[in-house]
């Protein structure tokens, strides 16, 4: 019986032409995603409409043959909801992005302020793009920029640990930001919440 098999067997049988194995596995996991969606969104037709979006992802990427099957089924559909409901959030907020003549600051991104199930989802996100971002800087801006952001350390500071002046460590931290902006901008990220 079909609805017997284990998810790694049905997301095979799908692959392999089986339509009626995608109809189990939404029937399956359906209570729990849509569950885990209300529960960030608390809007049942928003609800629905990710929950849709986000099989109609699943489904694109099994068809494609994209997926990797690890026996870890769930999370990963559980995960691309995350994704959806964070693009949600970030597009009905409508946070304007920086252009070439506005200042970015990327400190003005940390905060303490106790923050909703939507803006501490939309928050690790950002963390996670920033992370990554700063990782594709040259090593001397990516050390300046996590001496600062993550360590709080002056530029005095900055300067003393690196063993440069304190001008080399402010402009190591100014080409660090132009080169961050460049980077969202490639990469159309919105770092507000």
């Amino acid at each position: 019986m079909i609805q017997a098999l284990e998810d790694s067997q049905l997301v095979k049988d799908y692959m392999n032409g089986n339509e009626r194995a995608i109809e189990v596995l939404i029937h399956r996991h359906n209570a729990r995603l849509t569950g885990f969606i209300y529960s960030k969104v608390g809007d049942r037709e928003l609800t629905e409409d990710i929950f849709q979006d986000t099989f109609m992802k699943v489904i694109r990427t099994l068809k494609r043959g994209a997926y990797n099957e690890e026996g870890k089924f769930l999370p990963w559909v559980m995960r691309i909801a995350h994704n959806l409901i964070i693009d949600h959030f970030r597009k009905s907020n409508r946070m304007p992005m920086y252009d070439a003549t506005e200042t970015f600051n990327v400190f003005s991104l940390m905060g303490d302020e106790k923050l909703n199930a939507e803006s501490q989802l939309i928050k690790d996100q950002i963390d996670t793009d920033l992370a990554r971002m700063i990782k594709e800087l040259p090593d001397d801006q990516q050390e300046v920029l996590q001496m600062r952001l993550y360590k709080e350390m002056s530029f005095k500071e900055i300067s003393e640990n690196t063993g440069v002046s304190i001008n080399t460590a402010l402009g190591r931290m100014r080409y660090a930001l132009i080169n961050l902006r460049k980077l969202v901008e490639a990469n159309s990220i919105v770092l507000t919440n």
